[in-house]
């Protein structure tokens, strides 16, 4: 993995491994639905916690709300709880997490191509 140069010595390595700009990238979006759910609030300006839930099929309620925690904290997603009954929880992007749409839209190119190579090899392997 690259490694940001540091020039004060005195960062232990352990330290420079954490706060490499790649490892805190990977922190952020590590986490089975992490990319997915950062796909779906990037085509949606907002999405109340139940339709994202029918959205991700096979994800519990615990994981969700574990994963939208985390990427609240990494403020890549802000939550807007409303206060009438019953509860209505909204998510969205912040402005950290519109800046990593780019980044999606290259993995969906790069997963894209990817996923063409393996047809073809598929494909191949069954003439």
């Amino acid at each position: 993995m690259a490694r940001f140069s540091y020039k004060d010595a005195s960062i232990s390595e352990e330290i420079q491994q954490e706060i490499c700009p790649l490892t805190v990238t990977q922190n952020a979006i590590a986490g089975r639905w992490k990319i997915v759910i950062l796909w779906h609030l990037s085509q949606n300006e907002m999405i109340r916690f139940n339709e994202l839930l029918k959205m991700l099929p096979g994800i519990s309620k615990g994981i969700l709300t574990r994963q939208l925690r985390e990427l609240e904290v990494d403020e890549l997603v802000h939550r807007e709880v409303y206060k009438v009954v019953p509860p209505k929880v909204e998510y969205s992007l912040t402005e950290l997490g519109q800046k990593f749409i780019p980044v999606l839209e290259a993995m969906q190119v790069w997963g894209k191509d990817l996923l063409n190579k393996k047809i073809e090899m598929y494909e191949k392997l069954e003439d």
